[in-house]
């Protein structure tokens, strides 16, 4: 993607926290025709070591995705965090425009796919660990005939991460902007209070820089 360099941001930590964050990701390869093939799912983010991170997740088997991913498996992720409108208010001076922030990671994957029962099964119960771990007696207790209907019913993947994009667009090169900035997300909509978070988490929510800062 493009990338600014005033917005890329290099530690996977931070990649991490905002894949975690924000799960529900778009998974993208090609189909058969050659056109981009799009499913949207929840996907949990596993680090591996320092260096290694690998992506969890599953599709109905009617989706054709996973056998695309068979033949291709080559495939990007996209995860979407929070984002929102900046008005050209926060600046000191009006010779500005409108702009929007957001927060992206892009991922460029290798999928494996996880057809074994057994092994579907120890991918679910990782699942519902992340996502809801009460829900793991209940899965119990509706017996091996219902769970083994419901394991034919789904393929599960490893998107084994090859490389990523970690894109922070907060407005950083505008220091001027960042006071009256916080300001106005953290008392915002959901999304713009997240914002404001990731300004805090980044050192951005301060006071304006004085002139003699910039001397």
């Amino acid at each position: 993607m493009y990338m600014p360099p005033q917005f890329n941001a290099k530690d996977p930590a931070l990649a991490l926290a905002l894949m975690r964050a924000h799960p529900f990701a778009s998974l993208i390869s090609n189909d058969d025709d050659g056109l981009p093939f799009i499913t949207h799912l929840p996907l949990v983010a596993e680090a591996r070591g320092d260096q290694e991170i690998s992506l969890w997740g599953h599709c109905a088997k009617p989706n054709p995705h996973w056998r695309y991913l068979a033949q291709r498996p080559a495939a990007v992720v996209s995860f979407m965090g929070p984002h929102a409108y900046l008005s050209p208010s926060v600046y000191p001076d009006l010779a500005r425009v409108p702009t929007w922030n957001y927060l992206v990671v892009h991922c460029t994957v290798e999928a494996t796919l996880i057809q074994e029962p057994e092994a579907k099964d120890g991918l679910l119960k990782k699942l519902i660990g992340e996502h809801e771990a009460r829900y793991a007696q209940q899965w119990r207790d509706l017996g091996d005939a219902f769970q083994h209907k419901m394991l034919a019913g789904i393929v599960g993947f490893e998107l084994r991460v090859v490389s990523l994009q970690c894109k922070i667009k907060l407005n950083q090169h505008r220091p001027e902007s960042h006071a009256a900035m916080h300001a106005m997300y953290v008392q915002g909509t959901p999304d713009e209070r997240a914002l404001a978070d990731w300004m805090a988490r980044l050192g951005m929510a301060g006071e304006p820089p004085s002139v003699a800062s910039h001397v």
